[in-house]
């Protein structure tokens, strides 16, 4: 006889007992469509991992693919739920197509993985769908109860409409061509209630306006690119010396990489002006054109100032650097365990380089920012094609220098006027076809990621939040706003212009669809979420408080940026501390020496004094401000990179609770302040014009004494995000730091991959 081997169980079940009859009956779900959306594939009886190890919390559902989303229907709630923000354009569960970075399918059985692209087949049946995502998320739904024709089309149409052929097939055409030209509403800078005031620089006042608000009186707006007829990717409408005529531009435009005339960008109190130019194609004009223009921009300077120039191509990381860096930084927050107290975990984020070049780009653009203040001289940024590293520059350097890039609509307007309008290629840069890695690049995230270090250190400073920031950054991969679609504005033209004839929508006097701006905010949220994007310690230039019982206006003065206060360095406003009067390696500031200061004067360069003083001094919060560069000022972000990790969660705990009780301080103040003006016989509250309670700038609001003073239970360090759900990972998927380190750009390992027999 045989000795018979006792087997083991096969079957797992994955049901929780109360949902033993789930797959009796479909679920009665519907998806909420948008405007033009269409369901394209649906699979029933579908899970949705929430835990890593265990499916107790999972959720049972309908998984729908549209052409616009992926969604994932349930009746029911992760009993680990907390507290996240409203989208009015996606529910809960909803991923953006055009947010899905890799779709993997995975058949248990027969131990295959399959990394799907457009137009593929799938050999097996996928017991398993892992949704790799560009905001960081991982989403695993389970295909168990599920019937394996309709799990393996479904994921098929997932895989094929996230990566799109063309850019007309971009779910925002339809969305805009149904919404808003069918139904007769237009969007042209203003929503519906006409509360956008975000300057889209599309008309030649709106330049005007900006000259006008810096003073450069020497500079005028020039129309020679209407119809584009000069430069594809310049705006219609740009800023030149006064003193170049436009047919001296089109004759030079011929010169210059991609026809990109000089854009001016900012003018200083002082005279001196922040220009980007491309570079100039025929080197037998190199030097003639050069002079010219730069004659030309020191003709526009008051004081006939020098004009320097500041090569980014030389100076800066390249676009392939940026991208290696930020897939190492993926790498390590998603897939790598989360340990950061582990020498391990700190040591690989240190190798992603990652941190070193947002240095890299403040260091730069402070330099740029004495050359403009300290020596009151003009500047040029010169770039290959000036539409990629100069956005970064220009706008930093324009947030430091000028406080009104740092209220929200300034911001929305230097993004708008610096990216948008100047033509960064949102559509390669963003890699929405998903046609050429080369191409792809996180430039608009190492920038808002640049912003986030100055917030940090000056949080007062600025009227938004690391909210808005972060949510900003999540709305590149909602396609419905023009703002992060196209590669410049004469595409935005062309492909609404063709889709428009295409589907027989009627333009009217509109060269072409107008698609809504990131800035109308109400698409996105309600008003009340919006009030997260709001600081409660900003303070503007006509900030009011109460003194002696009376309401007055706190003006800052308009005549220097610097304060001229002068102290010891402090701790205070994010100075330097005594711990640092020492000189650093790669440090903007030169630290104080024991030396007589006639030796140390006599050591320093002029831009060394330049910062050296200005640290110096307490920061003038609606001034000049400069970002602080040693390894300890700067720091990972986490609440965009770490928000999913739920290791990283901490639960009512973080910077989030310090705001919310800024923020219910603020808005009792604000409160008060209400009540003052009702008691000195102004208009009350309720009268037309006044505020009402619901509109208060604060999204945490002041109640009564009896609420408890604990932060509430859904306060977590991530908020108002939640990683329920969005980082369901298995370690056996990931690529280790090695591989990744060995040039490997994908999610998974090609090694994981090669048993498959495709």
């Amino acid at each position: 006889m045989f000795s018979v081997k006792p087997l083991k169980p096969t079957f797992k079940s994955y049901l929780p007992p109360l949902q033993a009859d789930v797959t009796k009956t479909p679920l009665p779900l519907e998806a909420r469509l948008l405007a033009g959306e269409i369901v394209v594939n649906e699979a029933s009886f579908v899970r949705k991992c929430i835990g890593t190890d265990s499916s107790q919390d999972d959720l049972w559902g309908n998984l729908i693919c549209t052409n616009f989303k992926v969604s994932f229907l349930t009746q029911a709630t992760p009993t680990q739920q907390k507290f996240q923000c409203v989208n009015r354009l996606l529910g809960e569960h909803d991923i953006p197509l055009a947010c899905v970075e890799q779709v993997v399918t995975v058949n248990d059985a027969k131990g295959k993985r399959k990394v799907l692209g457009s137009n593929q087949k799938l050999k097996f049946s996928p017991t398993e769908l892992i949704v790799y995502c560009k905001d960081f998320r991982i989403v695993r739904f389970r295909f168990d109860e599920a019937g394996p024709e309709s799990a393996k089309k479904v994921c098929l149409a997932i895989a094929h409409y996230s990566q799109p052929a063309d850019p007309q097939l971009l779910f925002g055409f339809e969305y805009v061509g149904k919404r808003y030209h069918a139904s007769g509403d237009q969007v042209n800078g203003t929503d519906q209630g006409g509360r956008l005031q975000t300057p889209l620089f599309d008309r030649s006042c709106d330049w005007d306006r900006e000259i006008k608000r810096t003073g450069a009186s020497e500079w005028r707006v020039c129309s020679v690119n209407e119809g584009y007829a000069v430069s594809p990717s310049l705006p219609e409408h740009f800023v030149v010396p006064v003193s170049l005529a436009d047919q001296d531009l089109k004759q030079y435009s011929g010169f210059f990489m991609a026809q990109r005339l000089p854009l001016w960008c900012w003018n200083h109190h002082n005279g001196s002006a922040l220009v980007r130019m491309a570079n100039i194609s025929d080197p037998a004009q190199q030097r003639k054109l050069d002079q010219r223009i730069c004659n030309a921009i020191t003709k526009s300077h008051p004081k006939r100032g020098d004009v320097l120039k500041s090569d980014l191509d030389k100076a800066l990381p390249s676009i392939q650097d940026i991208q290696a860096a930020f897939l190492r930084l993926r790498q390590i927050c998603v897939m790598e365990p989360y340990e950061e107290s582990e020498e391990k975990w700190l040591s690989s984020m240190e190798n992603s380089r990652w941190l070193e070049y947002v240095r890299a780009f403040l260091k730069h653009s402070a330099e740029v920012v004495y050359m403009l203040e300290g020596q009151q001289a003009s500047v040029i940024l010169k770039e290959d094609q000036g539409r990629d590293l100069s956005c970064v520059v220009s706008s930093l350097v324009q947030l430091m220098l000028d406080p009104h890039f740092r209220s929200l609509t300034g911001f929305q307007s230097l993004v708008q006027k610096e990216w948008v309008k100047a033509g960064h290629r949102f559509l390669d840069r963003c890699n929405h076809l998903k046609k050429n890695n080369k191409e792809e690049c996180p430039l608009f995230l190492l920038f808002l990621d640049c912003v986030w270090q100055l917030l940090n250190q000056y949080p007062a400073a600025f009227e938004f939040t690391e909210t808005y920031l972060t949510v900003l950054s999540d709305s590149m991969w909602v396609p419905v706003f023009s703002t992060f679609l196209f590669n410049c504005s004469r595409q935005h033209v062309e492909h609404s212009r063709d889709f428009a004839k295409s589907k027989n929508i009627p333009l009217g006097e509109d060269r072409g669809l107008c698609f809504p701006p990131v800035w109308d905010w109400s698409q996105q949220f309600t008003p009340k979420d919006q009030a997260l994007f709001n600081s409660p310690l900003y303070v503007g230039k006509g900030a009011p408080c109460v003194q002696n019982g009376a309401v007055k206006t706190f003006r800052r003065t308009k005549k220097n940026y610097s304060s001229t206060l002068r102290g010891m360095p402090s701790l205070r406003n994010g100075m330097l501390g005594d711990h640092h009067l020492f000189p650093r390696r790669n440090s903007l500031v030169l630290g104080f020496k024991p030396d007589p200061s006639q030796l140390r004067e006599m050591l320093e360069s002029p831009s060394e004094r330049f910062f050296r003083d200005w640290f110096s001094r307490p920061a003038d919060l609606q001034g000049l401000l400069l970002p602080q560069l040693l390894p300890s000022h700067l720091q990972l972000w986490r609440l965009y990179f770490l928000r999913w990790v739920a290791e990283a969660e901490i639960p009512r705990g973080g910077p989030i609770t310090a705001f919310r009780e800024l923020s219910l301080l603020a808005d009792e103040i604000e409160t008060l302040r209400l009540q003052l003006r009702q008691y000195k016989g102004a208009a009350p509250a309720s009268a037309p014009g006044t505020p009402q309670p619901e509109r208060r700038r604060m999204y945490f609001k002041a109640g009564s004494p009896r609420d408890p003073p604990s932060p509430p239970e859904y306060l977590t360090s991530s908020f108002p995000f939640s990683p329920v759900g969005n980082l369901c990972r298995r370690s056996i998927l990931g690529t280790p730091l090695s591989k990744f380190l060995s040039g490997a750009k994908i999610w998974l390992s090609t090694e994981t991959l090669a048993s498959e027999g495709l």
